[in-house]
């Protein structure tokens, strides 16, 4: 682990790390998604050949009923008990909508109020590679489902074999996924965000995935929804002399199992920075003065996991301003956030935390305005209106106004 200072270049690095963009990605990623919304499902088929090495007919890319009720076949039994206590935790917290309708009325008879209506249909990626992200499954589509989405569809690549994780199988079956696609990488986000002939276009796209995926959502963003353009897993630590140094470094070498994930450490203990220095490999350590400090760097970070190992953790939480998700005290590793706590562990990285959020029923509905005016209430806008409308050289909108009061 590097140690660094905030008053160094790579300091500031490190906090604009999220403007880091690789055109050659950008390039590529744009020629795939151009092909799949100009070639549809000849394309994508052809990109799925070409990196997941899988030569699939389009009726096969949608995961038939016999492949989901075959996939428990070759699963542990005790495999859907296991995780029954962690897909409670989730739909515990997301269980009572958090949105209400608003009204209200003023004296002339105007009703100005707000509504919420969940988004229709959600397209819902989960990564493969080396490891089966089966927890982003329950992570992602409990909080869609509880929003009162109504299609939830799910894109994941599929193996050599042309068969689907199983275990990402029947999570999808056990939350009532509507549809799983065989499908990955900037080419599935292309295809959820456009529709094919077999695949149909969503309003909304979330979910982690490579530099690939990320620049994908990126450019398909304005056709569809997305949630962020997620980043690297990081980690950043909050600790001081009262915490365990086992605990701290545990929690960053954790880290470094995530392709490109990241560790910071900011202690006040030269001596915890000393260990980690020679013990963590990669990752940053900033020494500071105090836990003033300590916030105000943790604010400038703004990571996506922070974990605060001081004596009262609490204190310090409520003056974090910018963080994906905050773990208190000593038996709250990122780990129970990841798997089994309850807040979806979708979160922002990359700096992103300063604007964005942890993915949450909100992010899975619409707010409507409603507007209602009586003539009274019109009659008494008519200067204003007519002023207005003259200022910005729109004489035709004060015509409707006109057209109602006379």
């Amino acid at each position: 682990m590097k140690i660094v200072t905030t008053s160094s270049q790579e300091w500031q690095r490190l906090c604009t790390r999220q403007l880091v963009r690789r055109r050659r990605i950008e390039e590529r990623v744009r020629k795939i998604v151009d092909d799949v919304y100009q070639g549809g499902d000849d394309a994508l088929l052809r990109y799925t050949r070409r990196f997941d090495g899988v030569r699939l007919a389009p009726r096969q890319l949608r995961v038939t009923e016999a492949e989901t009720s075959g996939a428990f076949q070759h699963l542990d039994p005790k495999f859907a008990l296991q995780l029954k206590s962690a897909i409670q935790n989730v739909q515990t917290f997301y269980g009572h909508p958090r949105l209400k309708p608003m009204r209200t009325v003023d004296g002339d008879g105007v009703v100005l109020g707000e509504k919420f209506d969940p988004i229709e249909r959600v397209g819902i990626y989960i990564p493969g590679g080396t490891a089966s992200l089966v927890s982003t499954v329950y992570m992602t589509v409990i909080p869609a489902k509880r929003a009162g989405v109504k299609r939830v569809i799910l894109a994941t690549p599929p193996r050599k074999d042309g068969s689907v994780d199983p275990h990402i199988l029947a999570v999808a079956s056990l939350l009532d996924v509507d549809e799983v696609y065989k499908m990955g990488g900037a080419q599935a986000i292309a295809a959820m965000a456009f529709g094919t002939k077999m695949i149909p276009k969503v309003d909304k796209i979330v979910g982690p995935g490579n530099a690939y995926v990320a620049e994908a959502k990126r450019q398909v963003f304005g056709f569809v929804d997305v949630d962020t353009i997620a980043g690297p897993s990081e980690i950043a630590v909050i600790a001081n002399h009262h915490a365990n140094p086992q605990y701290v470094l545990a929690d960053l070498m954790g880290e470094t199992e995530h392709a490109g994930g990241i560790g910071f450490l900011i202690t006040t203990s030269k001596a915890l920075a000393k260990m980690a220095h020679k013990q963590i490999p990669g990752g940053y350590c900033m020494i500071v003065k105090n836990l003033d400090e300590a916030v105000a760097v943790a604010n400038q970070l703004a990571p996506e996991h922070l974990e605060i190992m001081v004596r009262s953790p609490q204190k310090l939480a409520k003056r974090i301003t910018s963080a994906g998700a905050i773990f208190l005290g000593p038996y709250s590793p990122v780990t129970v956030g990841d798997y089994v706590a309850g807040p979806s562990h979708v979160l922002p990285t990359g700096g992103a935390a300063r604007a964005f959020s942890g993915l949450g029923l909100d992010d899975f509905i619409r707010r409507t305005h409603l507007i209602t005016y009586t003539k009274k209430a019109l009659e008494r806008m008519r200067e204003p209106l007519e002023r207005l409308t003259a200022i910005e050289g729109l004489p035709r909108h004060f015509d409707a106004v006109k057209a109602r009061l006379t």
